[in-house]
């Protein structure tokens, strides 16, 4: 009997799950297999798809299992301006239409060096804004006012969503950097500018 269409997609992805590594058996602590370590061969592009509000998908179909999601989230790669699914023996093509994650809930946990600010990604990973998890802000030339973008590891970034912007506005400083006043955002001893404070009303 012939497959439909449904059928067929769920046999890809699962097709493609099978061959990704079991999350959880990796060293570090993270659960995250060590893709940086791994160059495959490449095997071509596959019609997949994360859009710039975060949503993955494949065969021009949203797909629906988040833990689908969440898997294909930790063997992704990113090489120049191109984006792959790698395992230790292929890579993948895939679209990314902007950035591959969405930052979508704020934590603050205020401790010795000031406020530390945790961020939660749209496949549930925590990330916390650091030396290793710079915030950075940068003029949308799409929408008008400040992008806010966490890096969430190797060459990979979170949009942050416009209302946790508001919140980080709500916590911002005044602080002089490099000569300029400057407002931004503090993440334990690490301060992010997002703009001179002259200027920061063009933004929001």
């Amino acid at each position: 009997m012939a497959k439909t269409g449904q059928e067929t997609r769920k046999s890809g992805l699962d097709g493609i799950a099978a061959q990704l590594p079991t999350i959880g058996n990796e060293p570090g602590g993270k659960g995250l297999p060590p893709v940086h370590l791994w160059n495959p061969p490449f095997c071509g592009n596959i019609d997949m798809r994360i859009a710039s509000d975060g949503t993955w998908f494949y065969q021009k179909t949203p797909i629906g299992r988040p833990a689908l999601v969440k898997l294909f989230s930790t063997v992704l790669k990113r090489e120049g301006d191109k984006y792959f699914l790698v395992t230790p023996v292929e890579k993948v093509g895939i679209v990314v239409e902007d950035v591959p994650f969405i930052a979508v809930e704020l934590a603050v946990r205020v401790g010795q060096a000031g406020p530390t600010l945790r961020f939660r990604t749209n496949v549930d990973e925590w990330v916390e804004a650091g030396p290793s998890h710079a915030l950075r802000f940068e003029e949308d030339a799409t929408n008008g006012g400040l992008k806010p973008l966490l890096h969430v590891r190797s060459d990979l970034w979170a949009k942050v969503t416009r209302a946790l912007f508001y919140d980080l506005v709500e916590l911002g400083q005044e602080r002089e950097v490099g000569g300029k006043l400057m407002f931004g955002v503090a993440s334990g001893t690490e301060f992010y500018p997002m703009a001179e404070a002259s200027a920061l009303k063009e933004f929001l």
